[in-house]
């Protein structure tokens, strides 16, 4: 099943400014908040949908790889998702609860009653290189990472200063009267907790380092530069929050013979003078293995030979590039005295004298160019 478009979404053009995507937001999400729509399956749907395009459109970087690949940017299996796809209620409650004000909890709650803040762990990146092969099938790769994670033997006691509600409260006198405040509690940063046991070599949040394996599936045409996101699969937050997101960075290893431009491949094929006069059929390296091309009889150099679908497939799955064979023929410049005499003979017959009209169609499509 397709996505919706994210700006569909949120009811939006896709020139809205940041402002414009904030508020398209709340307005759904207040509609659609569970707390005004108890049991309803539908509006807590929605309520996702409008988080996770919100999720990207407010991320400039995101929304720049979605305007370019589309939902494509952020699939791939294993939980791959820049967008909120894999969200729960209580990732969106954590991620976008300031957005709400005091709409809904009471106290700046976010539909959870006000209280402890759910801490998110920090994202991980990570560069990987990838062949033109790989680039061509899509590939599963295993990398070793080394990530926070919650260590064992940690222990937490609720937080003395705000006594485990993540928050305190500040009364102050005013000319018209009393009034109460509430803020993130200082002390814990909002979680309520604070350590009470760690064992040696684990960090003040009770997290420690660990090498770990983690399996990602790349898809068929990323492009050097791009990035894309595993949800939850960063480092560990404190106190059992919200894992981060591992954030890849394609690298393109050079290939030996050809080169990608877009969705194209491009390979420079050089013939000798006799086989661009007579035709021949030659082999090519391909991405994978080679194939076998002809060159038509009186092939003139720089032309370009299309071979239609065996570039690289779009991203977003909109059919796939050409592979380009550009020919050039090679002129040898040292020649026995045997290969002159033959050539001057072959320069005496009317068909190896450039024709008028070709000089005149060149320069004609010369001042076209340049007009």
């Amino acid at each position: 099943m397709s996505k919706k478009d994210y700006y569909e979404t949120l009811n939006l053009s896709k020139n809205a400014s940041e402002s414009e995507i904030k508020k398209a937001y709340r307005k759904l999400a207040i509609k659609y908040h569970p707390d005004k729509n108890p049991g309803n399956s539908a509006a807590e749907q929605s309520f996702k949908e409008a988080a996770e395009a919100y999720e990207v459109l407010s991320n400039q970087q995101k929304r720049q790889q979605y305007d370019q690949f589309g939902h494509a940017a952020f699939e791939g299996g294993q939980g791959f998702g820049g967008g909120g796809g894999g969200m729960s209620m209580d990732d969106i409650f954590d991620h976008f609860g300031d957005i709400f004000g005091s709409s809904f909890g009471g106290g700046g709650g976010f539909g959870r009653g006000g209280g402890r803040r759910v801490r998110k762990g920090s994202n991980l990146r990570v560069k990987l290189r990838l062949s033109l092969e790989d680039i061509v099938n899509g590939v599963q790769k295993k990398i070793k990472v080394q990530k926070l994670v919650a260590a064992n033997g940690v222990e937490f006691t609720n937080c003395s200063s705000c006594r485990g509600t993540g928050q305190v409260t500040r009364v102050t006198n005013t000319i018209l009267g009393a009034m109460q405040t509430a803020s993130t509690c200082p002390n814990c940063k909002g979680s309520g907790q604070m350590i009470s046991k760690r064992p040696a070599g684990v960090d003040a949040t009770g997290l420690e380092k660990k090498e770990t394996i983690i399996e990602i599936e790349i898809p068929a045409g990323v492009e050097e530069g791009m990035q894309l996101s595993m949800q939850g699969k960063g480092n560990e937050a404190p106190g059992g929050g919200v894992t981060g997101d591992l954030i890849i960075a394609i690298e393109e290893i050079e290939h030996e013979h050809l080169v990608r431009n877009g969705s194209d491949l491009l390979y420079q094929l050089g013939i000798t003078f006799s086989d661009a006069v007579i035709g021949k059929t030659v082999e090519i390296p391909m991405v994978s293995g080679k194939a076998k091309i002809k060159i038509p009889s009186g092939t003139q150099s720089g032309k370009n030979l299309r071979l239609r679908s065996k570039g690289i497939p779009d991203v977003n799955g909109y059919g796939r590039g050409d592979m380009i064979v550009n020919i050039q023929i090679f002129t040898p410049q040292k020649i026995s005295k045997e290969e002159k005499e033959l050539l001057l003979k072959l320069n005496e017959s009317d068909n190896f004298k450039p024709k008028l009209n070709q000089t005149k169609n060149f320069f004609d499509r010369m001042k076209n160019r340049f007009a």
